[in-house]
């Protein structure tokens, strides 16, 4: 009665007697006293006079839950003890289930007058009232007594008791402070007046998460919602074995969908987080099945389809958590996900792509990555198909394709739900996505320089290596069927160097192309499955968007003035040392190691560098000498890489491919040579005494430099274009090694009368070393 009355010291007095009671008293007091005891503490929990006397109270009944819990815990050791003991004894069971024998009975005769089932649960409905209470820190304190009760106690606890517990109190309680929450007040409050200052109020400040009456709901909602996660944590094998679990998950699961898709950002991250919970702590025991995963890949789905009812920055932090979860549950539940399960998981996380494509996003330009596109990117790593899903590599990779060519997905056309639900989203997405071109001379397919950069540059430039490292994880056989498409997606990136050269895009592109192509040209026949025709078509059309890569990229791009503007020294060294860097595998890892490129294709290759060798001699004299360095330094290396594709110095592994190359080089190498021969004599005629560009005269050095110390095999020589009776002679003589010098004596014979000494020096030696190829010496 007193915990009723309107003294605030008279009811601390009370308490007092209760807190003894509580704490020291429980053992000893009548039997027919406890639950008394228990609605006595109830009532100080309830009034409203001292907070401070509520959570003290709430604080007493966990005190209480222990107290009966080792009741509980010692009534099952003595009926077990009672059992051996008429076993021993050869009693009969037929004289009763009375758990202790009379001794015991004797030693404590309030034992069995406990009804401990009883007392448990006028503690929860105490709690249960608690949990409802208009103070937020009543009911929080309530609710977290409530579950650590039972994450603390629940495995002495019956399979009737934890359906009681569901049924009777954590349901309803969910219930109904979800009700409470939806039909509070959202006024803002004001803090408690302080004072006054120049004649106006002045309020204790009340933070904005609280300062409404359904903020704190919800936080109680929050702290339901973690004690659920606890649950699931630690006893949802248990709970499986309930009779009513069916109906009371899906309960559970239309909260958590309701919690996701209307709640405050706090409890929807709160809802995601107990889901997130529940599969990382059973997945890795076994303890899920097929059709858990679904539900939950059902609710993700469900509500990243859907337009979550609050402001936008706070839906991009939901679902960035919810890709979060979407992920882990892959990971986690890998051995449970079939074929069709995967493919809704990919069209999922392309229907989050496509949404994120908002022109009113300014994170692009501010150098930061939207929320949302920040989580697909940290999902994409852990969507690897495992052994089992490995026919699901080839959509994946096609999926990320589509997202660098600006193309729309095979996987969002073909799933007609997500379409019509959200055709009008996308519509509009389409027509605020943008593209970045890149125009190259020369030809190409429709398209082939268009990137799809409605995600953001900054976007692609994250999901390049992404895809690569998938790419190349993939087993050979998928890789053999999506390589040419990568390929083709990484030259579209490399492109955009000519109309944004300062960019990121291009060199991270061109990084990842090297890996890969490096990577392909060294795969075996065998790997790549036994359907050879299929493996045949897939390489002949890998070669050929090889080929276009280097055809826009290495003559587009490279070794050219692109920009007005000057770059700093740090970027055009970086620049000039990519530039190299896909030169030097161009040559060295693709030209020199393929084995199978078609002959129409090597020689598109090898003219890419002939085109490239070819810009210091196709400038004019008046022109040549302003050539930046940078340019005539990547003109000479494409040079010096065609003298060395034509080298005898060959690998013997790969000696027949390298061969085929050779022989494809060669001719085209000679004529480049004449060519850069003439012009030089013909510049020399023009200018008169004058003296020729360094520019010019560097590359004839390099030139005849390279043709002293360039030795062919039999076979590149026999592709000179020579006359026939000079290569019979040559091949019974053995001495082919320096047959190239023989097509170019014509014009060796003009040189020797060069003004420049250095021309002059290295032509004699040229015409020493054809006297000797011929067998010629001096006559004394």
């Amino acid at each position: 009665a007193v915990a009723d009355a309107s003294e605030k010291d008279v009811i601390s007095l009370g308490f007092q007697s209760v807190r003894v009671i509580m704490n020291e008293g429980l053992a000893t007091i009548p039997v027919q006293c406890l639950d008394e005891c228990i609605l006595v503490t109830g009532a100080y929990g309830a009034q409203k006079t001292d907070i401070n006397i509520s959570l003290t109270a709430a604080g007493l009944l966990w005190t209480a839950t222990d107290f009966i819990v080792k009741g509980l815990s010692g009534r099952s050791v003595q009926k077990a003890n009672h059992l051996n003991e008429e076993v021993q004894l050869g009693v009969s069971t037929e004289e009763g289930d009375i758990p202790t024998s009379e001794e015991g009975v004797k030693r404590n005769p309030l034992q069995q007058l406990v009804d401990y089932n009883k007392l448990f649960f006028s503690v929860f409905s105490v709690l249960q009232k608690l949990g409802a209470d208009d103070r937020p820190e009543v009911r929080n304190s309530a609710v977290r007594t409530l579950f650590q009760t039972l994450c603390t106690h629940g495995q002495k606890l019956s399979l009737s008791m934890w359906e009681d517990c569901l049924w009777i109190y954590v349901f309803p309680m969910l219930e109904h402070v979800s009700h409470l929450a939806s039909t509070s007040s959202k006024d803002e409050w004001h803090g408690k007046e302080l004072g006054t200052r120049a004649g106006k109020a002045v309020h204790m400040l009340i933070h904005h998460s609280r300062n409404t009456a359904q903020k704190q709901w919800d936080e109680t909602i929050v702290l339901l919602l973690g004690g659920i996660a606890r649950l699931l944590r630690s006893f949802f094998p248990l709970l499986q074995q309930l009779s009513k679990f069916s109906s009371g998950w899906a309960i559970l699961l239309a909260f958590l969908k309701n919690s996701i898709l209307n709640g405050s950002k706090e409890v929807a991250l709160a809802a995601i987080n107990c889901l997130q919970t529940f599969v990382s702590s059973n997945c890795p025991k076994g303890n899920l099945e097929s059709s858990f995963v679904k539900s939950v890949l059902d609710i993700y789905e469900l509500v990243l389809q859907t337009s979550p009812n609050y402001k936008s920055d706070s839906a991009d932090k939901v679902k960035q958590e919810v890709l979060r979860g979407l992920g882990d549950l892959y990971v986690q539940a890998q051995s449970l996900f079939n074929d069709d399960m995967y493919l809704r998981l990919m069209a999922v996380m392309h229907l989050m792509i496509k949404s994120s494509m908002n022109s009113s996003d300014y994170d692009s330009e501010l150098g930061s990555i939207p929320a949302v596109q920040r989580g697909i990117l940290e999902i994409i790593p852990m969507l690897r198909p495992t052994t089992m899903l490995s026919s699901m590599w080839s959509p994946l990779l096609l999926e990320l394709l589509c997202y660098l060519n600006g193309e729309e997905s095979p996987l969002h056309r073909n799933s007609k739900e997500i379409r019509e639900q959200n055709s009008d989203a996308l519509a509009n997405g389409t027509k605020r996505s943008s593209v970045e071109q890149g125009h190259i001379n020369g030809t190409g397919t429709k398209g082939d320089t268009v990137v799809g950069c409605g995600w953001g540059i900054l976007f692609i430039e994250k999901l390049v290596p992404i895809m690569v490292n998938l790419f190349l994880e993939a087993p050979p056989n998928e890789r053999c069927s999506a390589s040419p498409q990568v390929i083709q997606g990484l030259g579209r990136c490399m492109n955009t160097r000519r109309d944004n050269p300062r960019g990121t895009l291009w060199r991270v592109s061109a990084e990842c192309f090297n890996r890969v192509v490096t990577d392909e040209v060294r795969q075996e026949n065998a790997e790549c499955g036994s359907d050879m025709n299929s493996y045949r078509l897939s390489r002949a059309r890998f070669w050929k968007e090889v080929a276009d890569v280097y055809e826009t990229f290495l003559v587009g791009s490279c070794g050219r003035v692109l920009s007005s503007d000057v770059p700093s020294a740090d970027s055009a060294t970086a620049d000039e040392s990519l530039e190299m860097t896909v030169l030097t595998v161009f040559g060295d890892s693709v030209l020199k190691l393929q084995k199978e490129a078609p002959v129409e294709v090597l020689q598109r290759l090898v003219n890419c560098l002939d085109r490239c060798a070819s810009r210091t001699g196709s400038l004019p004299i008046q022109t040549v000498g302003l050539l930046p360095l940078h340019c005539s330094r990547f003109s000479l290396g494409c040079l010096q890489m065609m003298f060395s594709l034509c080298s005898c110095i060959l690998k013997t592994s790969s000696y027949p491919a390298v061969s085929e190359t050779s022989k494809v080089s060669i001719s085209i190498l000679t004529k480049r040579c004449e060519v850069i021969l003439g012009q030089f004599l013909a510049d020399e005629n023009d200018l008169g005494d004058r003296p020729l560009p360094s520019v010019r005269i560097e590359e004839t050095v390099c030139v005849l430099q390279e043709l002293a110390r360039l030795i062919l095999d039999i076979e590149t020589a026999n592709a000179l274009n020579i006359p026939l009776y000079l290569k019979d002679a040559l091949r019974e003589n053995q001495s082919h090694g320096r047959a190239h010098l023989l097509s170019l004596l014509p014009t060796f014979s003009e040189l020797v009368v060069s003004r420049e000494p250095r021309v002059r020096e290295l032509v004699q030696v040229l015409l020493r070393l054809i006297s000797s190829e011929l067998g010629l010496q001096r006559l004394t």
